[in-house]
């Protein structure tokens, strides 16, 4: 390969890997699993989960993206010591993407088959299941999303990725705020908000506890290299705690906000909130067909969600494309061709899941290959991913060791990882990470 490409700007960065960050996590997959586990304690828990946990796994990433200056099949390469396997992550990490994109993909085309439906005035008759059991209307959306992501990738870091998602990530967070308003305008938002912003203490239990882990590990893309990636693509002008803090804020907000939308919204129109993945489709479509100049604001909305899961398709693609090109030499544009092809098989399985493949049941009646991709990536890839970072980046024995992350981490101008703060990366991070993991693994086979 020849000289790293570089990001042009710091506004770039932000974006970019908040545009990672920012996607179907938040807009999404969080106001459904708020809705499932009982609302404001769920959010309560998730805040707590972005502050304690995601916030430093996301330091520790960018820190070794940036040193390594490679892809997360390299990283580990070059930091660690002569001898060690570190470096077996980093294939993990890969794997760890591919597999995302093999459900994310197929979301991300019902985004785009919506935001058709509203464009051409045909939402009367949308429902999310029977969009979901047409296989035409999945192999298509799917296919298109992932053409389209490629082919922007196929140009150079600053001209393609870096261009496109600037001008999304600005789109989307207007027509987010347009949205929140107008939703906390209808007649039973008082409702809605009661249930998503006050938290019911008794409802916290462990499902709730694993579930914001998860979701917050699947919302900032930790653990599999997403961040690490565009940490190897910045200067040395700012320190990464405080860029980190930026990216955090931008996608807490945006979480926040996408329940702000549809919480007043379900409350107003009599929607179940806990109608799990069809309930931001079913929502939403409900309330733009019940509204005046609905096809208007259901276009505008879907249009959001597009930029939204867009983002993160790009960043993660990027990721996947990085490391493939760092594996065999290749040029963009024939890196691009190859892992889309490659991409567009294992999403096959997804979108064909809820009709042709609807036999394979991985886990409880019902279940699809859906839930098989995101069991693998959100219950176990991310927090082990996560776990395997903070070992280690704070262990200098078997590691990294704490002295050279905390080094690069603190490198240019902003806010500086502490001495302090030592005990929380090496012990409660890592601690943390593993009670939940194991909670989740023993709520899941109950």
């Amino acid at each position: 390969m020849n000289e790293r490409e570089r990001l042009s700007s710091r506004l770039g960065f932000i974006l970019l890997s908040a545009g990672c960050a920012i996607g179907c996590g938040n807009v999404w997959k969080f106001p459904w699993m708020a809705g499932q586990y009982g609302g404001g304690g769920f959010v309560l828990i998730y805040a707590l989960c972005l502050l304690v946990l995601g916030l430093p796994v996301m330091v520790m990433e960018f820190s070794l993206g940036r040193a390594s200056q490679a892809s997360p099949v390299k990283m580990y390469q070059r930091l660690e010591k002569p001898g060690q396997k570190w470096h077996a992550h980093g294939y993990l990490a890969l794997l760890g993407n591919i597999c995302l994109m093999s459900f994310y993909t197929v979301v991300t085309g019902w985004m785009f088959y919506y935001f058709f439906k509203f464009v051409m005035g045909q939402s009367a008759g949308l429902g999310f299941v029977s969009m979901i059991t047409n296989p035409t209307v999945n192999m298509i959306s799917m296919a298109i999303v992932v053409v389209l992501g490629f082919f922007i990738l196929s140009f150079n870091l600053q001209g393609g990725l870096e261009r496109v998602t600037k001008y999304m990530m600005v789109a989307l967070l207007v027509l987010m705020i347009v949205l929140a308003i107008n939703s906390c305008s209808l007649s039973g938002a008082a409702e809605g908000l009661k249930f998503y912003l006050l938290p019911d203490l008794s409802k916290i239990n462990a499902n709730v506890v694993v579930g914001a882990m998860n979701q917050a590990f699947f919302t900032l893309s930790l653990g599999i290299g997403s961040m690490a990636i565009f940490g190897s693509y910045i200067g040395k002008e700012r320190s990464l705690l405080g860029e980190s803090v930026n990216i955090i804020l931008l996608d807490t907000f945006v979480a926040i906000t996408a329940g702000l939308i549809i919480f007043p919204a379900c409350t107003t129109y009599n929607l179940e909130v806990g109608a799990g993945p069809g309930l931001l489709f079913d929502t939403m479509a409900t309330v733009f067909n019940n509204m005046n100049g609905g096809r208007l604001w259901g276009s505008v909305f879907f249009l959001f969600m597009v930029f939204a899961a867009m983002s993160t398709i790009l960043a993660v693609f990027e990721n996947i494309l990085a490391c493939v090109r760092e594996l065999t030499g290749w040029s963009r544009p024939k890196g691009s061709v190859i892992c889309g092809i490659g991409i567009f098989l294992t999403s096959i399985t997804t979108a064909l899941g809820f009709s042709v493949l609807s036999g394979f049941e991985p886990f409880a009646p019902g279940s699809s290959f859906l839930d098989f991709w995101d069991f693998i990536v959100s219950n176990n890839l991310l927090p082990l991913g996560s776990l395997i970072i903070a070992l280690f980046c704070c262990n200098k024995r078997f590691g990294w060791g704490w002295e050279n992350f905390k080094a690069e981490a603190n490198t240019g101008k902003g806010l500086k990882v502490q001495n302090w703060m030592k005990p929380v990366f090496q012990f409660v991070v890592p601690v943390g990470i593993l009670v939940v993991y194991i909670m989740g693994l023993v709520t899941f086979a109950w």
